[in-house]
């Protein structure tokens, strides 16, 4: 009799909750609510790959909105005062991690808290901004992963040599009030010299300006190189129309650019630096602590042309250069 009962009892509770399946039917987990807090700096397709190969980690874990898990993500629009107004804001909600995507918001969420763990992701130097102590053992509760692969920027400016032979002079556009920028352009100028090509540089401090500031480039540079610069990159199609009116091949510092019309660069798909951050946020809410996860990189790096790039700026592609390479815009 008491088998009967418990059989039954289990039987009713087996179609309430689940019982006995170790789980819910979607693969979800079974706990209370995870509140993640998303600050992104601005919007561009390299930032919003990241944030969405984030949420693509957590789902695959069993995370997923709606169920066990609420997304509050913000949009910084490229102001650092809505960076920390947005900042404190998710720390005062008491979320239970906060996700940085890009520099500027991972320093004002680095500012705002000291005991929410924090990830952050697309960081170019995540020591040089003093997000971490070390990249190794980050120190207290702050982690991520960093989008400098350490062969990307002299593979993209050997390609210029390469392809473009007789290029002398390098433009190059981006906001000095971006650390991750500066960096990016002092390795690039270093790449430059080490092959005898001469950067000529250009600084904007919005988006608005960026179209002018390609346009000042103009007769001064054989070659355009946009780093990873968050101002630039979110007003990309500006450079790309001047490139494209006056035939000037363009370099870019990550791949997603060379999709939107950009003609070459080495780099990674930002979607899979997300996931990675992604799987260290599932580490952190099933227990681990930031400082005990080394920031991470980007393990995959691949040379990508865009064919139709190509005809637009007045470059002719040659089997030779486009054997090794990921051919888009066809």
């Amino acid at each position: 009799m008491k088998k009967v009962l418990t059989l039954v009892l289990c039987g009713v509770l087996f179609m309430l909750t689940g019982c006995g399946s170790g789980g819910t039917e979607s693969g979800t987990k079974e706990q209370k609510v995870v509140k993640i807090g998303i600050l992104q700096h601005v919007e561009h397709p390299s930032l919003d790959a990241a944030r969405e190969g984030f949420i693509e980690a957590l789902k695959e874990a069993g995370y997923e909105e709606g169920k066990n898990l609420e997304i509050n993500y913000h949009n910084a629009q490229n102001d650092m005062n809505n960076n920390m107004t947005i900042a404190n804001k998710l720390v005062a909600e008491e979320s239970d991690l906060i996700l940085a995507i890009a520099t500027p918001s991972a320093q004002a969420v680095v500012q705002s808290t000291k005991d929410i763990p924090v990830l952050f992701t697309a960081i170019t130097d995540p020591v040089g901004a003093e997000l971490v102590e070390s990249l190794e053992k980050p120190g207290g509760n702050v982690t991520g992963t960093s989008d400098t692969h350490p062969d990307a920027i002299k593979n993209t400016i050997n390609s210029i040599k390469e392809f473009i032979p007789d290029a002398k002079k390098v433009g190059i556009i981006y906001n000095d009030g971006e650390p991750n920028s500066v960096v990016n352009v002092e390795n690039a100028k270093k790449a430059m010299e080490e092959i005898g090509l001469e950067a000529v540089e250009t600084t904007v401090s919005t988006s608005s300006e960026v179209k002018q500031a390609a346009e000042s480039l103009v007769g001064r540079a054989d070659v355009f190189y946009i780093p990873k610069d968050n101002t630039v990159v979110s007003a990309l199609e500006s450079v790309i129309t001047v490139a494209n009116e006056k035939k000037i091949p363009t370099f870019v510092g990550e791949s997603d650019s060379v999709k939107r019309g950009t003609f070459a660069s080495y780099g990674f798909e930002y979607h899979d630096l997300g996931m990675t951050t992604g799987k260290m946020a599932v580490e952190i809410i099933e227990g681990k602590k930031p400082s005990e996860i080394p920031v991470g990189f980007p393990e995959k790096l691949e040379l990508v042309i865009n064919k139709k790039a190509a005809e637009k700026e007045g470059i002719t592609l040659t089997e030779e250069m486009m054997k090794d390479a990921t051919i888009v815009g066809e």
